[in-house]
């Protein structure tokens, strides 16, 4: 039973236009057909009615012609012969009273418009009715003579006239409107799909631009070029857009070669250790030692791999949510703290709450941590303080500090101060925990007047 609708819906759809050109012209001549029957039907009920008036002052003109040759100051009321009477007699009915005086010689008294003659008479006044005999006749009754009271006038003149003219007029004035209507509608239709075209050429134009943008990624803009102002606003927006989207992909191609060049160095030595290791034949300790240093090798790439997931899951950390920040720091602290590395410890008050999830709070600290554990000589100390509009996270080291000449480079993806240092890192975790804490409307700074080692600050909002 659930077919039907929607077999009854198909067609529907299938007779809308695709087109935002067809739908426009199809809404701009459903409106004009929708105004072009009314204006021809109000015009229709307006000339019909003025027909019917013209036919009726021409029965009263008539009626008021036979009723000068009406004696009726003398009775019995009686009819004054004229010349050319037979021609005013024309359709004309006389009554004295309910007597007959004259009438067509083609209605006798029993015809039916001699006794619609009749009943008109019988009213007494002016009025008129309209009987079918064929052709539609109009009839009008014009009383004759003064009335004493309670009695009717002393005579009754009934014309008539056959409305098929008037008729005949009024429908070829409805066929010659209805021509008209079509031939509205057909140019309303023309001129509307040419005007919208002509409206849209913009649209194309943009679209075979954006075509062809997408394929040899051109640096031109939608704004450009003499256009409406609601589609210069939609450039101004799509040029925006592609502004983003070709940081975005500058950004990522940047990302791709820097990760090349560090995972170059790994594989590297992958390679040399088993090219040296297959060279001849090694004892145990010389293969466990080849195994080490392969093994650290997969690490270093599987911790540049897991940095570049987590740059790439940065939006995730987007959405709303508080942490408590010790919580946090203390679980951040027995995860990376080791005997063989520096001692680290976590300071501040309790009951500090970030606005940001726990999650994101560890993913900002964690590379800054890491790093201060990399190049620490024996402490490292996470120091957390409230400030006026947040949470404070400063991690500290006694290491060897950041050269100041490459104190500018320090967020930027791939730099390290020295890569021979032999510390391992593909210097992607500082910009990582900018980047994480800028989206969560926070910070990373490097406070260049600590010494000895490096000093590190994380502001957040607070929760």
């Amino acid at each position: 039973m659930t077919i039907a609708p929607n077999f009854l819906a198909a067609p529907a759809g299938r007779c809308r236009p695709r087109t935002l050109r067809g739908r426009l012209s199809l809404v701009a001549l459903t409106t004009a057909t929708l105004v072009m029957v009314i204006l021809t039907v109000v015009f229709n009920t307006v000339v019909r009615h003025r027909l019917q008036q013209q036919a009726d002052d021409e029965l009263r003109t008539r009626a008021g012609a036979v009723a000068a040759t009406v004696d009726t100051r003398h009775q019995p009321v009686h009819v004054l012969e004229t010349p050319d009477d037979a021609a005013l007699d024309t359709n004309v009915w006389i009554y004295a009273g309910t007597r007959l005086l004259e009438h067509p010689a083609s209605t006798p008294p029993g015809d039916t418009l001699t006794r619609a003659a009749a009943g008109l008479t019988a009213h007494g006044d002016k009025r008129c009715t309209e009987v079918t005999a064929g052709d539609p006749i109009r009839l009008c009754a014009e009383p004759v003579g003064g009335s004493r009271p309670g009695a009717g006038p002393a005579a009754v003149v009934v014309t008539a006239m056959d409305l098929a003219p008037y008729r005949d007029s009024a429908d070829t004035l409805l066929i010659a409107s209805l021509a008209l209507d079509a031939i509205v509608l057909a140019c309303t239709y023309v001129l509307t799909r040419l005007a919208v075209g002509r409206a849209l050429r913009p649209v194309r134009a943009m679209t075979e631009q954006a075509t062809r943008w997408s394929v040899v990624a051109s640096e031109q803009r939608f704004g450009a070029g003499d256009r409406p102002v609601e589609l210069t606003r939609l450039g101004a927006s799509l040029d925006e857009l592609l502004d983003r989207i070709r940081a975005v992909l500058r950004h990522e191609q940047q990302l791709t070669r820097e990760l090349s060049h560090e995972l170059r160095n790994p594989l590297a030595r992958i390679t040399a250790e088993l090219d040296w290791w297959r060279a001849r034949p090694r004892s145990a300790a010389e293969t466990r030692a080849t195994h080490a240093s392969i093994a650290d090798a997969a690490t270093s790439m599987r911790t540049i791999c897991e940095t570049v997931l987590d740059d790439a899951r940065a939006d995730a950390y987007t959405v709303p949510g508080t942490a408590d920040v010790m919580a946090v720091l203390r679980r951040l602290a027995e995860r990376l703290g080791a005997p063989e590395k520096a001692a680290l410890t976590v300071s501040g008050p309790d009951a500090l709450v970030a606005g940001v999830p726990a999650a994101l709070l560890e993913r900002i600290v964690a590379p800054l941590v890491d790093n201060a554990l990399r190049y620490a000589r024996t402490r490292v100390a996470i120091e957390v303080s409230p400030e006026h509009d947040g949470i404070r996270v400063a991690v500290v080291d006694d290491g060897p500090g950041v050269p100041a000449s490459f104190t500018g480079h320090l967020f930027e993806p791939g730099r390290r101060a020295d890569p021979e240092d032999g510390h391992g890192g593909a210097g992607l975790g500082l910009p990582l925990a900018r980047r994480l804490a800028r989206s969560a409307g926070g910070e990373v700074t490097y406070e260049a007047g600590h010494t000895p080692g490096a000093w590190f600050v994380v502001s957040l909002p607070a929760g």
